[in-house]
């Protein structure tokens, strides 16, 4: 009982540091509404409405709310990849990440053959792109290392989503591995917690990029 009591106050708080984030977002918009990053903040409301959304939907009693999930899972990683090769200057990365958009969106639709979008969470394509992900932010990471841009690093909004992203899907690859043997797993509920907390963790990271980074340090 205190398991799944635990997991259901973790489910409900996801949703509300989501809006957190979002607001807080707004507000310091004017710190990088001058660069790409001001894109991001779209991505954030989307997330906002999806997760409410999909309340809605299961309160409703409606079975299949998965799809507006998957669908999600598209438009999020194909912006990220678009948005890295954007920000990275090596142009042997900037290839590397180009063929991990079109690798995911292959396999995206391809998987389509093998689950039901309506009510199964994709599993195959959601780990190529969170692999590729966090070698795409391994690039971002490497090429910051070699400038003098890691000198005010932490005063730097990507930085700290790119915290947040790599934490996250880290974390994520093995937990969504695992759901697809949840029932056979003892305490299978938490999975559940662990990737809520991972997603609480993300979200702290974007909070503290929005308040510590400074307008003059964006790039």
């Amino acid at each position: 009982m205190m398991i799944n009591i635990t997991y259901e106050s973790l489910r409900s708080s996801v949703k509300y540091i989501d809006l957190l984030t979002a607001i807080i977002g707004t507000i310091y918009f004017y710190k990088y509404k001058h660069t790409c990053l001001k894109y991001f903040l779209i991505i954030l409301w989307y997330v906002v409405i999806n997760e409410f959304l999909g309340l809605y939907i299961r309160k409703m009693g409606f079975t299949y709310n998965l799809i507006i999930y998957n669908i999600y899972h598209l438009i999020n990683f194909s912006f990220l990849f678009i948005h890295f090769k954007r920000y990275v200057k090596n142009n042997n990365h900037k290839t590397y990440i180009k063929y991990f958009l079109i690798i995911y969106i292959i396999s995206f639709f391809g998987n389509m053959f093998l689950q039901n979008y309506f009510n199964q969470l994709i599993t195959i394509p959601f780990l190529i792109a969170a692999f590729f992900l966090i070698m795409a932010i391994a690039f971002y990471f490497t090429e910051i290392l070699n400038t003098n841009k890691v000198l005010y690093v932490d005063k730097n909004l990507l930085f700290w989503i790119s915290i947040g992203l790599l934490l996250y899907h880290i974390g994520k690859i093995p937990t969504r591995i695992m759901r697809n043997y949840y029932e056979e797993i003892p305490n299978f509920e938490n999975i559940f917690i662990a990737e809520s907390i991972l997603s609480i963790i993300m979200n702290i990271c974007f909070i503290i990029g929005f308040i510590c980074s400074e307008k003059d340090k964006q790039y």
